[in-house]
């Protein structure tokens, strides 16, 4: 650690011990602007043997306790790195170099546990329905639920998800390690929004050297430093998975995918079925919101809303419309009376008449077309009007009459045409 480093720090201890109660607030604001004593606090940190260690630890508690909020938040920044270096002096087994630590962590986390009149608290979580819309679903886009009497009677109902009390601690233990670090984390990831970028980094860089320490991965990771196996619990690694969803999608990128891949590289060597199920859900979301930089800024997830508008078309097709459809092409308007219009169906005169010189077959077929005037035979056409066809606008329907019937009627027929 340099030394403008180190006088940045004691700096900021002797500050805050001279700062009156009015002015605090103002403080808080332009705190969490000041980059450098920030980056100088991660080192003082990372460095158990430091002798700035014990006083930064107590001012920690000091901002934490004193029920400003934009302190608060400045002590939760340092949340990751404090139970990295917690449970890498833990693995060691050289726990009284950590005491200070141990001290800040147990304190915030008996802090956290109770209420304002300290009361234990009991966080509750309400598992949403389907059944109700949201801005991820809409009840009909799933499809039809059936109305009944069991349907009915759980209608409005909501399954609700208690936390706690949990129990205060005056020490840490293997036995309620990680049931206190959890809980930190918990803490840690309801702040996540104001966490900046830094505190980001820490929370992805502490979570791959977790899960890969004492590993073969440790040597691809190039991680040096601690070698033995740090050990996690089920309900740990679900909650770093939640940092690491909000940081996939806020600037870091990289380091978040990194360490997606190493906890279910963890998972699956522990078999914890928590950590593989949700790790799993977020790398199956990652292909359609991919991107490449990691300094790009705040990401948003892609969510397909169902739209308010009826996705049934106005043009549907029903009986009405069939109906409609089929004397639509019997309706065009007929302007100049050309028979070539369309809609107008045009029949060719043709006379048929006996050709000379034609040969007959074998006797049978030998008779003379004249008999044929007898039967009735396709002539000249004529046009009669359909009263049905007036009464509904329809074009006019041509009707064929026999050549016995022209010559009843003193009408001459036409000339013979031969083929």
């Amino acid at each position: 650690m340099f030394t403008s480093e180190k006088g940045i720090v004691e700096e900021w201890l002797s500050e805050f011990k001279t700062l009156p109660e009015t002015s605090l607030p103002d403080y808080a604001t332009n705190l969490k602007d000041k980059s450098s004593l920030v980056s100088s606090l991660y080192k003082v940190i990372q460095e158990p043997q430091s002798e700035l260690l014990e006083p930064v630890c107590h001012q920690l508690f000091e901002f934490y306790r004193s029920g400003e909020e934009q302190l608060l938040r400045f002590t939760l920044q340092f949340l990751p790195e404090l139970i990295w270096c917690y449970l890498a002096v833990s693995a060691s087994r050289n726990v009284h170099s950590s005491g200070c630590i141990e001290a800040l962590l147990l304190g915030v986390y008996n802090l956290e546990i109770v209420d304002k009149q300290g009361h234990s608290k009991v966080l509750s979580f309400t598992i949403p329905s389907l059944s109700k819309p949201s801005v991820y679903h809409e009840p009909s886009s799933i499809g039809s639920m059936a109305l009944t009497e069991s349907a009915l009677s759980q209608h409005g109902l909501s399954k609700v998800v208690y936390s706690g009390p949990h129990p205060q601690r005056e020490m840490l233990t293997a036995q309620n390690r990680f049931e206190v670090l959890t809980f930190l984390l918990l803490c840690y990831n309801a702040a996540l929004t104001y966490m900046p970028g830094v505190s980001l980094q820490s929370l992805c860089q502490i979570s791959s050297r977790i899960c890969v320490c004492g590993y073969p991965r440790q040597h691809v990771r190039k991680y040096k430093g601690v070698s033995s196996r740090i050990p996690v619990s089920s309900g740990f690694m679900v909650q770093m998975l939640t940092g690491i969803y909000f940081a996939l999608y806020n600037g870091e990128w990289e380091l978040a995918q990194k360490a997606l891949d190493d906890i279910i590289y963890r998972a699956q060597l522990e078999l914890y079925p928590e950590p593989l199920l949700v790790a799993n859900a977020i790398k199956a979301s990652l292909a359609q919101g991919a991107m490449k930089s990691s300094k790009e800024g705040t990401r948003c997830i892609q969510v397909e809303i169902t739209p308010t508008a009826s996705r049934i078309s106005r043009n549907a097709v029903t009986s009405m419309s069939i109906r409609g459809h089929r004397w639509k092409r019997h309706e065009q308007p007929d302007n100049n009376n050309d028979t070539t219009d369309v809609g107008v169906l045009v029949i060719p005169d043709i006379s048929v008449t006996h050709v000379a010189g034609e040969r007959t077959g074998n006797g049978d077929k030998g008779r003379a077309l004249g008999e044929m005037d007898a039967q009735p035979v396709q002539g000249v056409q004529d046009t009669a009007t359909d009263p049905r066809a007036e009464s509904r606008g329809l074009p006019e329907v041509r009707r064929q009459k026999s050549v016995r019937k022209m010559m009843e009627d003193g009408i001459s027929p036409p000339a013979r045409v031969q083929f």
